[in-house]
């Protein structure tokens, strides 16, 4: 990792004190050294999580809102979670690539996911989710991962990127929207879910929230726990 101080992580919360809650560092490519939390339920977890942050050149990290949040919310569901930061964003090393490097960092993740659980963590559900730009990483990465069953993609900003591809998807892919979102019009929603086939569904709308679910992070969170566990029982 790149030298500077200790990475800063929430402490768990009182009820949660016997769960494994503390930063990692993730892959083995020279200069490309990410950073990520890793939080694992006490006992044992019933599945796993990587989850992408908003992206990096506008502020997003692994510690947004509405990432943390949907973390903690699947942590007290049983379900063990890895967030980082792609390369470039907070002390990651690396450089933002738009995309294809980004996805090979969330190739890193899950990998790293999956070595570290607890006992049988490799084979435990594995879901993939995306906030914003990292729902498009998601996808992405999903294409190019058919082990990998579900993806949950967070107000996807349909406006900023290409979501044909969407439709070739194998898996189950569950989509949480913003009533009000700015950059994913309802309408145009409805067709890409509509193009993408049976796989894709949008299974909550955030009523009131724009884009950025400022005040709604706990309902988003809600909602992706929902959606991950209905695929997990």
């Amino acid at each position: 990792m790149s030298p500077g101080s200790p990475l800063k992580t929430r402490r768990p919360m009182a009820h949660d004190t016997a769960r494994h809650d503390g930063p990692i560092t993730i892959g083995d490519r020279p200069g490309r050294l990410l950073e990520g939390v890793l939080t694992v339920p006490a006992g044992h977890p019933r599945g796993a999580a990587v989850v992408c942050h908003p992206h990096p050149q506008y502020q997003g990290t692994m510690d947004n809102g509405v990432v943390v949040a949907t973390c903690e919310a699947l942590v007290a569901h049983d379900i063990a979670t890895l967030r980082f930061n792609f390369g470039g964003a907070g002390r990651s090393e690396g450089s933002f690539s738009g995309g294809p490097e980004e996805i090979a960092d969330t190739l890193a993740a899950l990998t790293a996911l999956g070595a570290r659980l607890p006992s049988p963590g490799p084979t435990l559900p594995r879901t993939l989710v995306g906030y914003s730009f990292g729902a498009w990483i998601a996808l992405q990465t999903a294409a190019r991962q058919p082990t990998i069953p579900h993806v949950i993609a967070i107000a996807p900003p349909l406006d900023l990127f290409e979501w044909k591809s969407l439709g070739a998807l194998q898996q189950a892919v569950s989509i949480i929207a913003a009533a009000d979102d700015q950059f994913c019009d309802a309408g145009r929603l409805a067709e890409v879910v509509r193009q993408a086939g049976p796989h894709t569904r949008v299974v909550a709308t955030v009523s009131g929230a724009d884009h950025f679910f400022g005040g709604f992070e706990r309902d988003v969170a809600a909602a992706c726990a929902a959606a991950c566990l209905a695929r997990s029982v």
